[in-house]
C-alpha cells in the first residue's frame, strides 16, 4: 500500500468519512471541512430535523437518524453501509454532572455504561467496515482530569477513554484509533449547559487562556482532519484546550 491509496492518509479527496454526532457543533464542522477537502460524508445524528438541515448544506453520501448509545441500532447502521469507509469520527455523548449527595445510582451507572458501551460498540461494529490504515476517532474531554464535586462519572470516563483507545489501536490494527480530548469548546451544547452564564464564560476564557481566544468547533475539526490524514498516528490522546489545563483553578 502506498501513501496515496485509500485509508493510508495524506488527503481526504475521494475518501468517505462517517460522522456520528454530525448535526451540530464539532461533528458538523468536521463534516464541513471533510467536504471542503473533497471527501464524502455519511451523517449520523439523533435529531432528524437538524440532520436534514445538515444534509441540505453538505450533500452527504447518506444520513441516518438514531441515538448512537442504542448499540443494536449502531450495529444495524454499520451492517447496512453500502461499502467500506475510510474514517469514522464519533462526537456523540455529552458530559455527566452528578453530585454524590443527589446521585441516582441507576442513572449514574447508565451514564457511564452508555459512554463506554458506545465507544466499544462503534469499535466492534465498524472494524470490518473501515479500510486498512483508516481512522476511528473519538472526541472526549479534559475537564474531568481535575476532581470536583459532581465530576465522579465524568472523571471516570475521562480516565478510561485514553486507556481504551490505546488498547483498541492494538486490537484494530492496521485501522488507527485515536482520541481528541477537548477543553471548553464554544458549541451549542456548551451554550445549552451554561445558559445565561455563557457570555461570562467566553469573556473569562478570552482574558485568561494563553491563546487569548475561545476554542471553537473549527479548531477541533482541523485537528480531527489532521489525525485522519496523518497515517502515522494511532493509539494516542490529543489535547486541544487553548492552554486551559495550564491555568490554576
Amino acid at each position: 500500500m502506498t501513501g496515496s491509496e485509500p485509508g493510508h492518509g495524506h488527503d481526504l479527496a475521494g475518501r468517505t468519512v462517517v460522522v456520528i454526532g454530525a448535526s451540530a457543533g464539532i461533528g458538523l464542522e468536521t463534516a464541513r471541512q471533510v467536504r471542503a477537502e473533497g471527501g464524502g460524508v455519511v451523517l449520523v445524528g439523533r435529531d432528524p430535523e437538524r440532520l436534514r438541515q445538515a444534509a441540505l448544506e453538505l450533500d452527504p453520501v447518506g444520513t441516518a437518524a438514531f441515538d448512537a448509545t442504542d448499540t443494536d441500532r449502531l450495529q444495524e447502521f454499520f451492517q447496512d453501509l453500502p461499502g467500506p469507509v475510510d474514517h469514522v469520527l464519533v462526537t456523540a455523548g455529552g458530559p455527566y454532572y452528578m453530585p454524590l449527595e443527589s446521585m441516582d445510582l441507576a442513572a449514574a451507572r447508565r451514564a457511564f455504561d452508555e459512554r463506554i458501551g458506545m465507544t466499544l460498540g462503534v469499535a466492534l461494529y465498524s472494524r470490518d467496515r473501515i479500510r486498512a490504515g483508516g481512522t476511528l476517532l473519538f472526541i472526549g474531554g479534559t475537564g474531568g482530569r481535575r476532581p470536583g464535586v459532581g465530576l465522579a462519572i465524568a472523571s471516570a470516563a475521562t480516565a478510561a477513554l485514553p486507556a481504551l483507545v490505546a488498547n483498541l489501536a492494538l486490537e484494530m490494527a492496521p485501522i488507527r484509533v485515536n482520541l481528541i480530548a477537548a477543553g471548553f469548546v464554544d458549541t451549542p451544547l456548551s451554550a445549552s449547559l451554561l445558559g445565561d452564564e455563557i457570555d461570562a464564560r467566553r469573556e473569562e476564557l478570552r482574558t485568561t487562556l494563553p491563546i487569548r481566544r475561545v476554542v471553537g468547533p473549527a479548531d477541533v475539526a482541523a485537528l480531527a482532519v489532521h489525525i485522519m490524514c496523518n497515517g502515522a498516528l494511532t493509539g494516542a490522546t490529543y489535547d486541544i484546550d487553548g492552554g486551559q489545563q495550564l491555568l490554576p483553578r
